[in-house]
């Protein structure tokens, strides 16, 4: 029986450059980072020559992992939202308005100004990692 969440992970291209991004403008801690190409990550991800490159990072109890595969080499896929298959993760920010300009300010794309999707929602906005994952920005309900 499934009893919780342990965490969700993201396929990146570069390692050092989606740490920098979820540490140094989300905000994230990084627990550990290490290289394996060990047997069991290769019985994990079912590749018989898997060499990754593994990031733990944590927001508050949140865990994200970020994977480099060094081999074998992935090629980019359409991460637009309407692909199935695609996900997101979704933040809360104390004032959503003022944390969409500072991420701006940092460099960071957004897919729009916040809005509410219907009467009486928070205001959410897109935006995008170094890959083009889509991450949400929503206004805390507190």
């Amino acid at each position: 029986m499934i009893i919780s969440h342990n965490h969700s992970s993201f396929t990146v291209s570069d390692l050092n450059r989606s740490v920098a991004f979820y540490r140094d403008v989300i905000g994230f801690k990084v627990d550990v980072t290490l290289e394996t190409e060990s047997a069991a990550i290769k019985q994990i991800t079912g590749f018989p020559d898997a060499h990754l490159k593994i990031a733990h990072l944590l927001l508050g109890s949140f865990r994200l992992e970020l994977i480099q595969y060094l081999a074998p080499k992935g090629r980019p896929v359409d991460p637009s939202t309407c692909n199935v298959g695609t996900a997101h993760i979704a933040f809360y920010a104390d004032n959503v308005d003022s944390t969409y300009r500072e991420l701006q300010a940092k460099g960071v794309r957004f897919k729009g100004a916040p809005v509410a999707a219907a009467a009486g929602r928070p205001r959410v906005a897109y935006f995008l990692d170094p890959d083009g994952i889509t991450l949400e920005l929503s206004q805390s309900p507190g």
